[in-house]
């Protein structure tokens, strides 16, 4: 798969620039559909259709405030890291905390972008995150292995490991997923990928491949699984272009 999906960005790389309406048009459906998909996971009860209209600045009746405010922090938290990716900027602690602190921004902002300190457990899953005082070592061994072994890999591969690894550990008391998804994307973009959007009717296989990573270090599965969602959003790109 992933030769398929160097060559098809080979092709997307070969149209560019795209026309400036064409390529705000897609990166329009695109973030909608990456923040309909990550809140619906985490069991936002908004539509796709919802989420455009509360985008807009418009109220849905029978909706929490805060399903209303996941949906528009994290589409700030897109802008953010389109404007890592813009800037160049190398990943760092002080980003993924203020992504998190987005995410969390109005909803729970004593714990946004603050590292948890009590033990959580993962519903539905075999692994088990670290004890809270062990959080800060598991980030720097987490920035340490980017840094060095990281940086080796290609765009997909780094960005789904970087995933794996920070939901592993998953620092804060809650908005790990839409954060570990946005740093996925963050990496994708830096390389040149439009976003992928993990799927609410994949969220089965999401977790089981993503647990079965944790307990037998096996990441194959969840690569697999990103892989399939890259070359989605390169053929919507390219069907666009061709």
């Amino acid at each position: 798969m992933l030769n398929d999906i160097l060559k098809k960005k080979e092709q997307l790389d070969a149209a560019r620039p795209l026309p400036k309406h064409t390529l705000r048009t897609l990166q329009e459906k695109l973030f909608l559909e990456w923040t309909y998909n990550s809140n619906a996971i985490e069991g936002n009860t908004l539509t796709l259709n919802e989420t455009k209209v509360v985008l807009e600045g418009i109220t849905i009746g029978g909706k929490t405030l805060r399903e209303h405010l996941e949906v528009i922090n994290h589409q700030e938290a897109i802008f953010f890291v389109e404007k890592i990716v813009k800037s160049e900027e190398p990943l760092s602690e002080w980003q993924i905390k203020n992504i998190h602190g987005l995410v969390l921004k109005g909803i729970d902002d004593a714990n946004s972008g603050v590292y948890r300190e009590e033990q959580v457990f993962i519903s539905g899953a075999e692994h088990v995150p670290p004890a809270a005082i062990l959080i800060q070592e598991k980030i720097e061994d987490m920035m340490n292995w980017y840094r060095n072994e990281g940086s080796h890999l290609n765009a997909i591969e780094r960005g789904t490991m970087l995933h794996a690894i920070f939901v592993g550990i998953h620092p804060f008391i809650d908005g790990n997923g839409r954060t570990a998804r946005l740093l996925l994307n963050l990496e994708l973009m830096k390389g040149g990928y439009p976003p992928v959007i993990i799927k609410v009717e994949n969220r089965l296989a999401y977790y089981e491949a993503l647990d079965k990573a944790h307990t037998t270090n096996d990441f194959r599965d969840f690569i697999f699984l990103v892989e399939a969602e890259v070359e989605d959003s390169l053929d919507l790109y390219l069907q666009t272009i061709q």
